[in-house]
């Protein structure tokens, strides 16, 4: 059984939609017969790479300007759902997507879930699975109230695959007066300046941990990362000791990633980190105490001091 239609908010950029997306196009489409996405910017840039993952219809907002995106978007969508009538309504967990789920919930008057993994549909109606406590247990939530269901998606929950469909079609949808809050603007941005494969989409992971000692030691992440053609990765406690900046955070307060290969470097594997990796395909980890709860996920373990086993892979590749 499947839901009828599911809208999709559709982030991205000029250069198309985001990872993101695609992961959530690729699951609606398996769990309604028709698929559409809200495009609150680059509707147009978007449509071929949604079209091809099972967007029929990509509804684009004119008018956003530098206003501020979840003020704009949850305006026009509300307006949006109410002539459509979606049986839900997907979000990415991101910024503008827990701006705008969190605004169209109280415009729509509809409960919104946030933080799921996974969806299905049960009994014609949509069910969603979030983890808690750290992600050791995982809870079921069915959306009892009048449709459109509001669900928000953590990243790498789903594989992003493509279906062959062609472009989808675009059609404008006209702005929505949403009040005061619409008189904000958005005066500056700042791009983060980025080289070398990216923590979000890179098939290898090199992350650090406390174990490396010092923050001097954390060279050698970015070394051995470098050799392998890996982004470089960090657990919390040194980002929050300021060894690194939070855009390399993997775990449940940071980036979710899903790399064929992780490779865990003095990191113990507390429940916050082991969230946000677990799902890799391969895992190896180093650290000297054999007890380490990073152990219990690894494919591959080695007991040892990172201070040592990490110089003599880096030298080993080096050889190569």
């Amino acid at each position: 059984m499947t839901l009828a239609q599911i809208l999709l908010f559709a982030e991205g950029d000029a250069d198309g939609p985001s990872g993101l997306t695609l992961e959530l196009a690729t699951k609606a489409r398996a769990l309604a017969d028709t698929v559409t996405a809200f495009a609150p910017a680059h509707g147009e840039a978007m449509a071929a790479e949604l079209g091809a993952h099972g967007v029929s219809t990509v509804y684009a907002l004119d008018g956003l300007g530098d206003g501020l995106v979840g003020v704009h978007a949850a305006a026009a969508l509300a307006a949006h759902i109410e002539a459509t009538s979606p049986d839900a309504v997907f979000f990415g967990q991101t910024t503008d997507g827990r701006d705008t789920a969190a605004r169209l919930a109280v415009l729509a008057d509809r409960p919104v879930s946030t933080n799921n993994v996974g969806a299905e549909v049960v009994d014609g109606g949509l069910v969603t699975e979030e983890p808690i406590f750290g992600g050791t247990q995982n809870i079921f939530t069915a959306y009892r109230a009048p449709a459109p269901a509001l669900a928000m998606f953590r990243p790498k929950s789903f594989e992003a695959e493509p279906s062959g469909g062609g472009a989808a079609a675009v059609e404008s949808v006209a702005a929505v007066d949403p009040g005061e809050a619409g008189r904000a603007t958005v005066t500056g941005r700042h791009a983060e300046e980025r080289s070398g494969p990216q923590l979000d989409d890179a098939a290898v992971v090199v992350s650090g941990g406390r174990g490396l000692g010092q923050p001097e030691a954390y060279s050698m992440v970015d070394e051995l990362a470098g050799l392998l053609g890996a982004a470089s990765g960090a657990s919390r406690a040194i980002v929050d000791a300021g060894w690194v900046p939070y855009a390399k955070q993997v775990g449940q307060t940071g980036k979710v990633v899903k790399p064929n290969v992780y490779i865990a470097c003095g990191i113990s594997g507390a429940t916050q980190h082991l969230v946000g990796m677990k799902g890799s395909k391969n895992i190896v980890a180093i650290n000297k105490d054999p007890e380490a709860p990073i152990f219990g996920v690894a494919d591959l373990g080695i007991v040892g001091d990172v201070h040592k086993v990490m110089p003599a892979l880096i030298e080993a590749l080096k050889s190569r």
